[in-house]
């Protein structure tokens, strides 16, 4: 069998040490675990850690992991979610063992219902959802019987058959388990275990009118594939005892054990499904794959690495700690840094051009100046590239008046090219509005990279593009999509969206980029890692997206 995962042996956590123990005890013979998705939406980062964590797990014990999607909602479920979802997880480098829906074992479910109500454990209530509601109680107060809880199982049977008939129209009636209404835990009040919903489903067309509900099918399912180790975040602790419950009165062979583990969170960023949808279909964003969105396709897109978001998460670790963990994206930003940086290419490329005319070098000549393409990496060789008499830098490495310490060109001081020649600025042109559109320089033959000259010094390098072979590209600059961290209750979250998130220059890049294919990554010497766009790049037009700066002041 192939290698499912291409990570290696994960840190111990308290599941692992769980399941060391539940091996040699014998309880478990084969480790079974399962990323269970709705395909309800694109995958996040969020559940980046939840995927790591189940089939790494799986992968340290010669264990199996199963993809299955949990599609019990046809509202909400589209079958783009279903291919997006098996992409991700494919990109992040893991391979399932087995591929499941829900929806699958939807007969086996009916019929598990069926124990129940034989069993005098559900019953068919005609109430309304705001009358079930209202009854539920509150943390302080036991809820109230629904008056159908009485139903003769003979009464609930021949109900839950007609559910299934399509003779009753949505929310008309819902089956309830039957367990205690006055619980401390307010999902052991009777539970509603299936909804009428006349919807067509993605995966079973219109076969079905009667749906489980999420807390009432994922325990079957796990136990149905003999999932060992059932592995959730925080907030589905106190469904825990449901989950047992369902499991033992539903007479399931299999035992699975459910374990929560913490969320993850990061700053600036939202992480509700709900929410990234909202972004998408109000158009505040290019798509799920928008390069600021936190999902894992918009993360591929704007140019992080596999390697980088399994890293991440794998220091992150596992914990039991707080209700979620809020990680500074900056941490994650330090680990896409730290995968390219012997990797990617450095290059040169102007995002702001200032064209500059070299006075004194010859109109017709072109040179072939020696580049390293990574200076930490002597492997990846040099490249040869053009130098003339025209060239662009950055509006920003020029200023008419200068303040104190600042090193690069304005009138009368010089200049290094890197790997080039000294520079030095002698005039300038301004267009109708004052702006500096040109400058006019000279250059010294002398002082060529690698040519040993030692006459002078200068304190300021600057990179540039020669103009005659500059292919012109377009720059996407990003900050993070949302300004406050603390999301205001009382109002709309996209308040607080950032309207600087995006931001798009159009500038150059050295001529031996025109190869560059989508998915390339590069270091833009200052700039920062960039990736080529796979959206909108096209054979006549290069496109890339900022994926992060060369520096932060955050350190892992």
């Amino acid at each position: 069998m192939e290698t499912k995962s291409t990570t290696l042996s994960t840190p111990s956590n308290f599941i692992k040490n769980i399941v060391i123990e539940d091996l040699k005890s014998g309880k478990v013979s084969q480790v079974i675990t399962r990323f269970p998705p709705e395909p309800n939406g694109y995958l996040h980062i969020g559940h980046a850690k939840s995927i790591c964590l189940n089939f790494e797990l799986a992968d340290d014990f010669k264990g199996l992991t199963n993809l299955r999607f949990d599609d019990t909602n046809p509202v909400k479920e589209d079958t783009e979610y279903v291919e997006s979802i098996k992409a991700d997880v494919a990109w992040l480098g893991f391979q399932w063992d087995g591929l499941f829906f829900a929806s699958d074992y939807f007969e086996e479910m009916y019929n598990r219902a069926l124990v129940l109500i034989r069993k005098g454990l559900a019953f068919v209530d005609d109430q309304t959802a705001d009358e079930i509601r209202e009854t539920r109680g509150t943390l302080t107060q036991p809820g109230l019987d629904s008056p159908y809880r009485g139903r003769s199982i003979e009464e609930n049977l021949a109900l839950f058959e007609r559910m299934r008939a399509g003779e009753f129209k949505d929310g008309e009636r819902v089956l309830r388990a039957k367990i205690d209404m006055s619980s401390p835990n307010i999902n052991l009040r009777d539970p509603i275990i299936y909804r009428v919903v006349h919807a067509h489903h993605h995966n079973t067309g219109d076969a079905w009118c009667i749906y489980p509900m999420y807390a009432f099918a994922h325990p079957l399912e796990d136990a149905i594939e003999g999932v060992t180790h059932s592995l959730c975040t925080l907030e589905f602790e106190d469904q825990r005892p449901f989950y047992d419950w369902v499991i033992q009165e539903c007479e399931m062979p299999n035992v699975p054990r459910q374990y929560e583990f913490s969320r993850l969170g990061l700053t600036n960023t939202v992480m509700s499904k709900r929410k990234l949808k909202q972004l998408v279909d109000e158009k505040a964003v290019d798509g799920w794959d928008d390069p600021r969105m936190p999902t894992i396709s918009g993360l591929r897109r704007r140019g992080f690495t596999a390697e980088a978001i399994r890293n991440f998460v794998r220091e992150l670790g596992v914990s039991k700690g707080g209700g979620g963990s809020v990680v500074d994206a900056r941490m994650l930003d330090h680990f896409i840094r730290e995968d390219l940086k012997l990797k990617a290419m450095r290059t040169m490329g102007v995002l702001n051009p200032l064209k500059v005319v070299i006075t004194n070098y010859p109109e017709d000549q072109v040179e072939m100046l020696d580049m390293e393409n990574n200076a930490e990496n002597p492997e990846m060789g040099n490249r040869q590239i053009p130098f003339s008499r025209e060239i662009y830098i950055e509006q920003d490495d020029f200023m008419e008046n200068p303040p104190n310490k600042y090193f690069r060109l304005f009138p009368g001081n010089e200049v290094r090219l890197k790997n080039a020649y000294f520079i030095k600025c002698n005039d300038f042109i301004k267009d109708e509005n004052g702006k500096v559109v040109e400058l006019h320089c000279t250059y010294d033959v002398e002082t060529k990279s690698g040519s040993g000259f030692t006459g002078r010094k200068v304190k300021g390098t600057i990179h540039w593009v020669d103009a005659k072979s500059a292919v012109p590209a377009e720059f996407r600059l990003y900050e993070p999509l949302i300004l406050d961290n603390q999301e205001d209750e009382d109002a709309s979250f996209l308040e607080n969206l950032n309207p600087n998130s995006l931001q798009i220059v159009q500038g150059f890049v050295e001529d031996n980029m025109k190869q560059a294919q989508p998915h390339d990554k590069f270091q833009f010497f200052r700039h920062g890692y960039f990736n080529v766009d796979p959206k909108y790049t096209t054979s006549d037009k290069l496109v890339f997206n900022l994926i992060v700066s060369l520096k932060s002041s955050f350190e892992v």
